[in-house]
């Protein structure tokens, strides 16, 4: 019957407030807690949407249903901050209305919250595209990076916004978003100096010291350690649940992607860091000769690492906490600063210093996130502001965000009666004034410009003379003591002279959400909010680029002595814009509640709630709502929903929808006052006639759905009988083919056993047949057997004693040798050529056949081993053998060499550049290259020398230059000559008459003696046209130096180099190498 749910389908309690019969605040309370029980945290007032707080996730923000509540009706569904969104969104797109949304409510009530949820839903429901993305993903990440600077914990919110923020995005002729702007309203700034107990400073200072990295720390000379920081309250340094190292990363990330230069990152920190430390600056007092107390800085270290962080000279900004200059024309004056002027001086700094980082950060933010486009453009604007605020203890902050929210009340009832008027004058409806309180008189008495509060605060401020808030006070009691919304226990109305509930030191001003009584200490020092020249200019000196945007009034090139505008005159200047920008938007409100002040969930604290009930002017706005008509819905949902209580429109109206409501009201005889026709919708002046009807629609659904059931259990009856006809007839088709079909196999059966039966008697008949004759036959075979092995037993019994024992012991022998050869197989040793095992033989008589085989054995596993060598690697071996037949047993050193491998080119001359040089002068193969020495025949000393071997001669080089100095061939080489010890002299000894032997032969020393011979002999046996070098091995030889022949003695002894061999020269003759005696 109906294609879509409604408001007023399934309902918990009342689902619009406007529709509450009878009206009252225990009823409104009543309504609001029954929802609360069910989960259902949006209500509706109208086109307000009240929104409690869940302290929880609940499961309504989901993608499902941001596709539920997309393009439908507001009423359409049950109430949701979506559809408030969607309705803006919409009529923003299609309507080309600018709109706004306003977010009120006090801390803890969830407005940043529902400011995000708004957000979230319109970048969902826009168009996509790369572009379009980036734009909301910038938008989006705006907000995380201004909660870090502008949200603290307070004891009513751990996420709690201390500034307000209202956000125009920026829409193009599509509906997706451009861009946007952000103006934020009041920061908290006093916070930064100090926070009442159980509350945090603001979250960036504890996620820095808790996420940055410890090189970050050591760069902005900081601690991780909360407690060293004055600034910082410790009772509360820690949030249940709240990861501040997580959410640091998430800033640091958001700030990447709105478009934060790392510089720019890195400076915003330093300031971060700056203020903890201007917290950590203290004073003493140091009298003067004047008698005269002036303040110094106890230590100086804080006051250093701020400098340095900010570029600033420490003696600058010393002393600009030590004297103030005041300038009145062309004259200078400079008074000393004491402690406590001191202290304030630097607390004034502090706030400053972060107040303006964070406006220029909502700059900042705005030049990454504006619209580049310079058409007109559709705008949403989102407002997030503090709610109205009544406290033990209210002073400066609380009156002017009071005053704000007394203004968004009177544009609030404004708007609302403008949007009904408007729409009964679009409607053809008769408009009737509604009666209601219109807090402009307040609004009056707080910002008239000439005996308004806010001006005869500035007035104070400003004028000559001894100002302190007693002086204030006075001047609010002599002036607004006669007004009817002012109160004040020392004003000329004498009726509240004994009020004790007012103190002498405030004064109460009747909201029109209550009375809020206000303490005027510190009104003055607020709202002047003095940063002392002196600051301002050492800031401005300040080596920082950031800083220096910062204090531009500390340029020398714009002094300016007039005073700087009030913190109070800013303020009210800021909402007077903000109330012009909202004036030209169509609104839509979503109110805030708190549920209870102990951010549980499931507790409803009536008392809490009642209280802000009435300083949000709920039930003034129920009440403005239903003053002309309660309820208004378009004739063609009406007539829809309505149709089946009229036969004449049920079920189906085929002319008009208005006729058909017309039709309708007159058949259901409702009175004629309680309702009328607009164009095109229906005004319904009572909720009680929307219930009677809601009453009849309900009764006349449960006659419907009777007369559904039983037309349907008719029809379900009807088709069973008929089902169960055809089905009786298929199964008796089916059973009558199945019983035939088991009597024709059952006969089957019968015939298949008789044929089996006779088959089988035929088949063992024959069996017995054939057996008989099998056994005949084997009986003759085996009575012929043994008649021929008696015959044959007969004659080889003759022969069988004579042989009998030569076939037992070949028998024997056969069966030892196969024994001893499977034993053999299992017990084979391992195929290594140097394992030596093997089994021991069994029998004597085997010996030579165990010989052999254990040769023939080694040969064959020796040759495998070999089969696995590579070309290289049988060289080597090659090598090594040929070393082992000249040397094995001759010469000490060669045990030592056996585990060497012989490498060659020890200097890698290839690949060295070193001796690249070298290398390019010798134009073969080198197979040797090593560093030696060369013996002196002058005194035995050795020279380092490159010894270079090649196919076809031999190179000495020197170490150094890489320069030859001498190149034998090999043909040339006549002998080599060694010793038996373990020493590595040898002399290469020439051909006489050859052209290398002029200079005489060599007396070399090596670690790789024996490698160098060995190579030297194979390549000297390699060559078919000369004889192979000769090796002598002895202990004393010939050496030829030029024309002089020496002799080489070998000794052993105690060398004077400790383990290696030493030469010395004895005579002309004779030269004596002392060798290490071999253990």
């Amino acid at each position: 019957m109906e294609g879509k749910a409604s408001l007023l389908d399934n309902m918990i309690g009342v689902g619009d407030m406007v529709l509450l019969e009878p009206l009252s605040e225990d009823s409104f309370l009543e309504n609001l807690k029954k929802r609360f029980d069910h989960n259902e945290i949006y209500t509706y007032i109208g086109s307000v949407v009240i929104s409690m707080n869940p302290y929880r996730s609940l499961p309504i923000y989901t993608p499902e249903k941001v596709e539920e509540y997309r393009n439908r009706n507001f009423y359409e569904l049950s109430p949701h901050i979506y559809a408030l969104a969607d309705e803006a969104y919409r009529s923003l797109r299609d309507q080309d209305k600018d709109q706004c949304i306003l977010i009120t409510g006090e801390s803890g009530a969830g407005k940043t919250e529902a400011s995000k949820l708004v957000m979230s839903y319109v970048a969902a429901v826009c168009g996509k595209g790369q572009e379009v993305n980036k734009v909301k993903e910038q938008l989006l990440q705006s907000n995380p990076v201004l909660e870090a600077f502008g949200n603290a914990k307070t004891v009513r919110n751990d996420n709690s916004s201390r500034f307000g923020k209202y956000m125009d995005i920026e829409f193009d002729f599509k509906g997706d978003p451009l861009g946007g702007v952000i103006s934020n309203y009041l920061l908290e700034k006093s916070r930064v100096v100090k926070q009442p107990r159980g509350e945090r400073n603001f979250h960036v200072f504890y996620q820095l010291l808790s996420g940055a990295s410890d090189e970050t720390l050591k760069k902005l000379k900081l601690d991780r350690d909360v407690s060293k920081y004055n600034y910082l309250c410790l009772d509360s340094a820690s949030v249940s649940g709240v990861d501040d190292a997580a959410n640091f990363r998430t800033v640091r990330n958001a700030m990447q992607i709105v478009g934060f230069m790392e510089d720019e990152v890195q400076s915003v920190l330093q300031l971060v860091a700056a203020v903890l430390k201007l917290g950590n600056i203290e004073f003493k007092p140091e009298s003067r000769s004047n008698g005269l107390d002036e303040s110094r800085v106890k230590d100086k270290n804080d006051l250093k690492e701020m400098c340095e962080l900010l570029g600033i000279e420490q003696s600058v900004l010393e002393r600009a906490f030590s004297y103030r200059t005041v300038e009145a024309k062309s004259e200078k004056v400079s008074t000393t600063l004491n402690v406590a002027q001191a202290y304030y001086a630097r607390d004034a700094l502090a706030k400053n210093l972060y107040s303006r980082l964070f406006s220029w950060l909502v700059t900042r933010i705005n030049g990454s996130i504006k619209a580049q486009a310079k058409t007109r453009h559709k705008v949403m604007g989102v407002l997030d502001i503090y709610g109205f605020e009544i406290f033990e203890d209210n002073s400066f902050e609380q009156f002017i965000i009071n005053y704000c929210n007394e203004k968004l009340q009177q544009i609030f009832i404004e708007l609302t009666l403008r949007e009904e008027q408007e729409e009964y004058i679009r409607e053809g409806i008769e408009w009737t004034n509604i009666e209601y309180f219109n807090n402009a008189v307040i609004c009056d008495l707080m910002e008239n410009n000439q005996n308004g509060i806010l001006a005869m605060l500035d007035e104070e401020c400003l004028r000559p003379g001894t100002v302190t808030d007693e002086t204030f006070l006075d001047k609010l009691n002599t002036i607004c003591a006669e007004h009817q919304h002012f109160e004040s226990r020392l004003s000329k109305n004498s009726k509240f002279l004994t009020d004790h509930s007012l103190p002498h030191n405030c004064f109460r001003i009747q909201h029109y959400a209550g009375k809020v009584l206000y303490r005027v200490e510190g009104f003055v020092d607020k709202n002047n909010d003095l940063l002392y020249r002196d600051l301002s200019q050492a800031m401005y000196k300040a080596n920082h680029n950031l800083i220096k945007q910062l204090f531009p009034e500390g340029s020398p090139a714009k002094i300016n002595l007039k005073r700087p505008p009030t913190a109070g005159f800013q303020f009210k200047a800021s909402v007077g814009t903000l109330m012009r920008n909202l004036q030209t938007k169509n609104p839509n409100y979503i109110r805030c509640i708190k549920p209870n002040d102990k951010k549980a969930s499931h507790i409803f604290t009536e008392s809490l709630v009642c209280h802000q009930v009435r300083y949000l002017g709920l039930m003034e706005n129920v009440r403005v709502r239903r003053a002309g008509y309660a309820f208004r819905q378009a004739y063609e949902p009406c007539l829809e929903r309505y149709k089946m209580l009229c036969k004449k429109t049920w079920p189906h109206w085929k002319g008009p929808a208005r006729q058909g409501v017309e039709v309708l009201m007159a058949d259901l005889k409702v009175p004629a006052e309680e309702y009328s026709y607009g164009r095109s919708k229906i005004f319904i002046r009572n909720p009680r006639t929307l219930f009677f009807l809601e009453e009849r629609r309900r009764q006349c659904l449960q006659d419907l759905a009777a007369l559904i059931q039983k037309i349907y259990r008719g029809w379900k009856c009807r088709r069973q009988f008929l089902l169960m006809k055809k089905s009786q007839v298929v199964v008796a088709a089916w059973y009558r083919r199945y019983a035939q079909e088991k009597k024709y196999k059952k006969i089957k059966r019968a015939t298949t056993v008789m044929q089996s039966y006779a088959r089988g008697w035929q088949a063992r008949k024959l069996l017995r047949q054939l057996k008989h004759q099998k056994r005949c036959e084997e009986a003759a075979t085996t009575i012929a057997a043994y008649w021929h092995g008696t015959q044959v037993r007969r004659e080889y019994r003759k022969f069988f004693r004579a042989n009998a024992g030569k076939k037992i012991y070949n028998f024997t022998v056969q069966r030892i040798i196969q024994k001893y050869f499977l034993n053999l197989r299992k017990n084979l040793p391992s195929m290594s050529p140097i394992d030596k095992s093997w089994p021991t033989r069994p029998y004597s008589f085997l010996d030579g056949v165990h010989t052999e085989l254990r040769r023939i054995f080694h040969l064959w596993r020796c040759k495998k081993y070999r089969s696995q060598f590579t070309e290289e690697k049988k060289a080597v071996y090659e090598e090594k053998l040929e070393a082992s037949k000249l040397f094995k047993d001759r010469k000490a050193l060669y045990p030592s060499s056996v585990s060497q491998s012989f490498k060659g080119d020890y200097l890698e001359i290839n690949k060295n550049p070193k001796y690249q040089k070298l290398h390019s002068a010798v134009d073969e193969k080198v197979l040797l290259a090593d560093t030696i020495s060369k013996i002196n025949r002058a005194n035995g000393k050795g020279t380092p020398r490159i010894f270079l071997l090649t196919k076809k001669s031999v190179v000495l080089a020197d170490q150094k230059t890489g320069q030859v100095k001498a190149s034998v061939p090999l043909l040339d080489l006549a002998s080599v000559s060694v010793s038996k010890q373990s020493d590595g002299f040898f002399a290469l000894k020439l051909k006489e008459g050859s052209a290398s032997a002029v200079k005489g032969d060599f007396l070399l020393s090596s670690e790789r003696l024996i490698e160098i011979i060995t190579k030297l002999y194979r390549l000297s046996a390699a060559n078919a046209e000369r004889v192979p070098l000769s090796v002598d091995i002895s202990d004393e030889f010939l050496v030829q130096f030029k024309t002089d022949k020496v002799c080489v003695k070998f000794i052993q002894g105690s060398p004077r180099n400790g383990n290696s061999a030493s030469c010395k020269r004895k005579n002309n003759r004779l030269l004596e190498v002392s060798v290490p005696s071999t253990p």
